[in-house]
């Protein structure tokens, strides 16, 4: 009978298992080598914890000479977004994961989306059949729903089990009944669970995990003859022949389920590895981080910003392994690539993301670059997201890369870039053709409306101005500018004797910083006053003077 009721139910399917099992042999890699994917669906952009997943996923495979592929989940079609796929691909694209199969690569796994599959998927469905392991359902919505509302009145656990499968146990001729009459139904798993047996498992990184068997006659088949995700990930896993799955912790309850989907599908298990979850602070609680809620759980939002990917991902080590940080600031001449990540130290419980802490790696980041490397990320960002700005660098390229090379070649790097965005905020003073085309008070904000500058000593500075002078040569020019005008040439001189000065050194370099930079606070101002000029300063002279006459 369940031979006859499989060729009813599926007359077109004419593979077997056993002709999928040729065409998808084991991989020959070496022992040890880890085979996972990252498996979204399209159903929305590709937001921080799926990355992460990613970003774990393909570290494990590349480290052990591995297989990392992308598999679209797009058996949910009803939410799946316009352009879904192609968004996912883009965004992995974006931040440069190395995909070694998938739906644009192809690949002797493949197809590698889910909805391309389903021939696949009905074949071992037919097959369950033929063993008892599975049988059509037509029970309803309004069913299902007294059902639920059956069970809650005698209180005990929701769902579709045992004695309240309705539709387990029919005939083949109730079943052909229901058919000949055009009724619509599902295919559910017969499952063999029993909930009062205990499974143990062990996940990679949350260690070993008790579970009740899953007893649930489980949908493996929706009425469009789609594939469930459960069902579909365990033939897909099993057939693409991952060795580990790496995903999110919400599917820690699943595993029940999916381990006995292997089990009747005479599969070996892969091992799971269970991410702990991305959270953020809010008040006094701790939460997830939420695609809709918040704004950096979105990629775009750090393209945006001009964080550079492998910034984002030297964040995303510190959060996947806690002994990351320490191995990195202790081997600058190494990469991301260099270092071994382990499941065992991957943080068991939420991940705290947090904002600051990748500012603080992305600056890290900067420091290390070169100045014509960060001129180029800078000018691929200001071409897409402020091509005024772009234009300007691009004419002023060799003084760009200057400005950008100020104290960075040196044992302690400037770490005043957190993204590229902040490159216009720190130095777009230093073109004349933005500086000198803000109003003063515009120009000199930075200074916070303070205008108790004496100009005159920048105008003093303009005539005793040499740019052959070492910085040597230079800051003796200003210690007896400094002299001349009633201030002491070193502090230390000032603070023995503060009386018989106007100040220090230091008050003189300010007054210039101020008026050639409108900041307080800048880059070492002997490397700004050589790149800006004799010229510039001149005019930044005149802006200087309205600022503090207005």
């Amino acid at each position: 009978m369940q031979k006859e009721l499989a060729e009813l139910l599926f007359p077109n399917i004419m593979k077997t298992p056993e002709d999928y099992e040729a065409m998808y042999p084991e991989r020959n890699l070496e022992k040890g080598a880890i085979v996972t994917r990252f498996a979204p669906s399209p159903t929305g952009f590709v937001h921080m914890g799926s990355l992460y997943q990613a970003f774990i996923a393909s570290k494990m495979a590349r480290q052990t000479n591995g297989v990392f592929y992308l598999r679209i989940e797009d058996t949910d079609q009803k939410r799946e977004v316009e352009n879904g796929i192609t968004g996912i691909i883009n965004d992995l694209k974006s931040f440069d994961f190395k995909i070694d199969e998938g739906p644009l690569q192809g690949g002797v796994y493949g197809p590698y989306i889910q909805s391309e599959r389903v021939e696949i998927y009905q074949t071992y469905v037919k097959d369950l059949i033929k063993r008892g392991l599975a049988y059509p359902c037509f029970c309803t919505e309004k069913e299902l729903a007294e059902l639920r509302n059956r069970q809650e009145r005698e209180k005990v656990r929701i769902g579709y089990y045992g004695m309240y499968a309705m539709n387990r146990n029919l005939t083949f001729d109730e079943i052909k009944a229901k058919l000949d009459a055009g009724l619509p139904y599902v295919i559910r798993l017969k499952s063999p669970g029993d909930f009062h047996k205990t499974i143990n498992f062990h996940d990679c990184i949350k260690g070993n995990i008790s579970f009740p068997e899953n007893d649930m006659d489980i949908i493996l088949l929706k009425q469009d003859g789609v594939p469930t995700y459960h069902f579909a990930h365990a033939i897909d896993d099993h057939l693409m022949r991952t060795t580990h799955v790496i995903r999110g912790d919400e599917w820690v309850s699943s595993v029940p389920v999916h381990l006995q989907l292997f089990e009747v599908l005479g599969f070996t298990p892969p091992k799971y590895a269970h991410i702990a979850p991305l959270t953020k602070r809010e008040g006094t609680s701790v939460r997830k981080l939420s695609k809709r809620k918040d704004p950096d759980a979105s990629i775009r939002f750090y393209h945006e910003k001009g964080i550079p990917h492998d910034a984002v991902k030297l964040f995303l080590a510190t959060l996947a392994n806690a002994n990351f940080e320490m191995w990195y600031n202790q081997n600058k001449d190494k990469t991301l690539d260099d270092f071994a990540f382990q499941f065992q130290k991957m943080p068991v419980g939420g991940t705290y993301f947090d904002l600051e802490k990748l500012n603080s790696v992305s600056r890290i980041y900067f420091s290390m670059l070169k100045a014509n490397n960060l001129y180029d990320g800078t000018l691929t960002y200001y071409q897409e997201y402020d091509q005024d700005f772009a234009q300007i660098i691009e004419k002023n390229k060799e003084k760009t890369i200057a400005l950008l090379n100020i104290e960075r070649e040196v044992k302690r790097p400037r770490k005043d870039l957190a993204s590229y965005s902040d490159v216009k905020h720190e130095f777009e003073n230093f073109y004349d053709e933005i500086f000198l085309n803000k109003d003063p008070e515009s120009a000199y904000s930075g200074l916070e409306n303070d205008k108790n500058y004496d100009v005159s000593l920048v105008e003093q500075y303009l005539n005793i101005y040499q740019d052959t002078d070492s910085k040597e040569e230079w800051m003796e020019r200003l210690k007896g500018l400094a002299q001349d005008n009633g201030y002491a040439r070193e502090v230390k001189q000032y603070k023995e004797n503060p009386e018989e000065y106007k100040g220090h050194v230091g008050d003189v370099c300010e007054t210039i910083r101020a008026c050639v930079t409108g900041k307080k606070m800048s880059p070492d101002l002997y490397e700004i006053l050589k790149i800006l000029g004799k010229e510039s300063l001149a005019k930044r002279i005149d802006h200087f003077k309205k600022y503090l006459e207005d």
